[in-house]
């Protein structure tokens, strides 16, 4: 079993690189500098920004579903970074990170459900994917609880290839 995890589209999130902090503090976002290299996951990058790298800090639907499980909370996005794609590997915003990784079916409704320490994450979400009926995953940083990235089976599993 192999998966696949993509970093979000920057597109997404260009504009607000071009608000003023009024405008940024209208739509309940803020633009934050880094304090440190390690803190504030880019989740378009899915790696730390460093220290003194500019970030926007928003609120974000990641699981926008029609069911009880739609999900939103604050991440932090860069500005001139690609999307990350990981086949088969964790991204390095998971080094050292415990996480909380729910596991879905087609129609956005939990199955399952998995606590993984630092170092643990790629066996548990090997573990959810055995399960029957999980169409995908979603890691949320396990003390803070926003959301980390989405976790899909790799296209070959999908087609059934």
């Amino acid at each position: 079993m192999t998966y696949v995890i993509e970093g979000l589209c920057p597109d997404d999130f260009a504009p607000l690189f071009e608000y003023d902090d009024a405008a940024l503090a209208a739509i309940n976002a803020r633009r934050v500098t880094a304090a440190a290299d390690r803190g504030y996951p880019c989740r378009i990058s899915l790696e730390d920004a460093k220290a003194g790298e500019e970030l926007i800090l928003l609120h974000h639907i990641s699981h926008d579903v029609d069911t009880p499980y739609r999900s939103a909370y604050a991440i932090y996005v860069r500005s001139g970074v690609a999307a990350a794609t990981y086949h088969d590997e964790l991204p390095p915003v998971f080094a050292g990170r415990p996480f909380a990784l729910r596991a879905f079916d087609a129609d956005g409704m939990l199955q399952a459900a998995r606590l993984a320490g630092p170092g643990e994450a790629d066996g548990a979400i090997r573990d959810l994917f055995a399960g029957p009926g999980i169409a995908y995953i979603d890691a949320h940083n396990a003390a803070y609880g926003c959301f980390a990235a989405r976790i899909e089976r790799d296209s070959a599993e999908r087609s059934g290839t």
